[in-house]
């Protein structure tokens, strides 16, 4: 049987539609803040560049302002991820619970958002019992240092404490660069891409303004679908 490696945001919903950019909003304060204690530049523009130049190098702009600014990480995940009425802005395709059920094998949620609110999404969308484990950003260290996805190191130590094969374990994601690591690795990979913008693949193919449904597959990607819904039927090309 497979084992199934979900990532949450813009996989199992639509965090574009009002999550992100509010967790843009958020980080860019928490950023100007920092800036600003430290003496730095920090208008609009040169918060923005930080955080998504941070995001394209390391995966993660929280990793970013850990080594360069030395904030505390869950200083950087409990300000980044306020929100006023997380319910209202969640959106996902109808009968995720049913495609679940309907995927054979164990599946593991693996998530570069914090504990908290990965756990409040799932539950909100009513998937939480479909999941035997979560592991989200705080879990994913090494030696004592953040690495989330798409660090290699962390999913190869992740594979050996859960004693999974990689040729066994599937990984269902919106971001391709997570997929070539653990394609890379020997895992398969499954490319959600309904939940992607032009401005989100204008950062996975810079300056070629493609979306999502005009970008070829890329050779580390087992399966190319519009939806987690359709997975089902392309079973045959993961094993």
């Amino acid at each position: 049987m497979p084992i199934w490696l979900f990532d949450l945001d813009n996989t199992l919903h639509n965090a574009s539609h009002a999550i992100f950019p509010a967790i843009n909003l958020n980080m860019n304060a928490y950023i100007a803040q920092v800036l600003r204690e430290r003496g730095l530049q920090c208008d609009a523009d040169a918060v923005n560049a930080e955080r998504i130049a941070y995001w394209q190098r390391y995966g993660a702009t929280l990793l970013g302002m850990v080594n360069h600014h030395q904030v505390r990480p869950d200083d950087f995940l409990r300000e980044a991820h306020r929100f006023d009425d997380l319910q209202t802005m969640i959106r996902a395709e109808r009968g995720l619970a049913r495609v679940l059920n309907k995927l054979p094998g164990r599946k593991i949620l693996l998530t570069n958002a914090p504990r908290r609110y990965s756990r409040d999404v799932l539950r909100h969308l009513g998937l939480h019992r479909h999941f035997a484990q979560h592991v989200p950003i705080e879990a994913m260290r090494v030696h004592g240092r953040l690495r989330p996805k798409p660090s290699k190191l962390m999913l190869r130590r992740l594979l050996a404490r859960e004693g999974l094969v990689a040729r066994r374990c599937i990984l269902v994601e919106d971001t391709v660069i997570n997929l070539k690591s653990a394609k890379a690795l020997g895992l398969h990979t499954a490319w959600i891409t309904q939940y992607l913008d032009a401005a989100v693949m204008r950062h996975v193919h810079p300056g070629s303004g493609a979306t999502a449904a005009a970008t070829k597959r890329p050779i580390y990607v087992d399966v190319k679908v519009k939806s987690v819904g359709q997975l089902f039927r392309r079973l045959h090309q993961l094993r």
